[in-house]
């Protein structure tokens, strides 16, 4: 029945905050990492060095050190939009938190369409902040970038290549099924008793599985997303195209099927740095509003309060130390 549960003890703004804070700072950390995944996707490092490090190498030189996180404020800004729609699954979930593998398949569905089509732009526009030169930029910001490609290339150019998410999105649903599937061979034992290792080492076995099978249509995506007259050099794509068929024929045709799948090793690279810190700092978070609700006795442990009842909401608990806290005066006051 229960595939996925809440923490009560938290509240949803709590929630949000946690998986927010998380989120941002995993991508910064790794953002030189995806620089170089989206610099060979479109094709602007081809030939100047191969692999991330010679990537970074060469835009640090080039630009600066700060231009390996060029637009990572754009990312963290969608990934906490994202967080704010994934809450679609709270109105799935009965009054114990709990939520079924069918509604979880529906909420995770519709939050997942919500949030491609009402944050997609920012993603077009992250491309653009990497691909092009800090030192002669063409776009100032997000802001400038929404504005100038709106006036320039029309509101339809803010979602070019949003079809390449949705049809990439079913081998990803196929990986990670296959991964789901298989959970119990893998470690020769039941799901539900899987420790807190093997769990993260799941998502990244799925992480990895999931990217490796949908990255050709990921690719095809930034550079149609990059691809634009009014840039220099076109935006640095390395193929000339007429739309997302012919993008994939005349990657083929020029680099052959495995051009594909250029900027995955820095892709994969990622991916257990990415939801290690994550995981930790979405944990850390989580224990300090623990902490600051009454729960546990200090941020730094799992050590729970004693008399506190676990099961209480946040909102239920300050009530009733409310209460216990104006008996208690109540009972000091002097009787004549």
């Amino acid at each position: 029945m229960a595939t996925w549960r809440r923490d009560g003890r938290l509240t949803g703004g709590q929630r949000l905050l946690c998986a927010g804070l998380a989120g941002a700072l995993s991508l910064s950390l790794t953002a030189p990492l995806e620089l170089a995944t989206v610099l060979a996707q479109v094709g602007v490092v081809r030939g100047l060095g191969r692999g991330p490090w010679a990537t970074g190498h060469r835009v640090w030189r080039a630009e600066g050190p700060r231009a390996l996180w060029k637009g990572n404020a754009v990312a963290c800004l969608r990934t906490s939009t994202c967080s704010a729609i994934q809450k679609f699954v709270v109105l799935f979930t009965d009054d114990l938190g709990h939520i079924s593998q069918w509604s979880s398949i529906m909420a995770g569905s519709l939050a997942g369409m919500v949030s491609t089509v009402v944050t997609y732009p920012t993603d077009l526009i992250k491309t653009r902040l990497i691909v092009q030169n800090m030192l002669e930029p063409s776009y100032r910001g997000l802001l400038h970038a929404f504005s100038t490609i709106y006036q320039q290339e029309g509101f339809l150019a803010l979602y070019r290549g949003v079809s390449l998410t949705v049809v990439g999105a079913l081998p990803f649903s196929a990986g990670s099924l296959l991964v789901y599937m298989n959970l119990e061979k893998i470690w020769n034992g039941p799901r539900d008793q899987f420790s807190l290792p093997q769990n993260f080492a799941n998502v990244c076995l799925a992480a990895a599985v999931t990217q490796t099978l949908s990255f050709p249509f990921d690719t095809v995506k930034r550079k149609m997303q990059a691809q634009s007259p009014y840039l220099p050099h076109s935006g640095g794509v390395d193929v000339h195209f007429s739309g997302a068929v012919d993008c994939f024929r005349q990657i083929v045709k020029a680099q052959g099927v495995l051009g594909l799948w250029n900027g995955l090793t820095a892709n994969l690279l990622k991916i257990v740095p990415y939801f290690g810190i994550m995981f930790s700092t979405f944990e850390f978070c989580k224990r300090i509003c623990l902490y600051q609700n009454g729960y546990i006795l200090s941020p730094l442990s799992y050590k729970l309060t004693p008399g506190v009842d676990q099961s209480l909401q946040p909102q239920e608990l300050r009530e009733l130390k409310k209460f216990f806290k104006m008996r208690k005066l109540k009972s000091k006051k002097p009787t004549l």
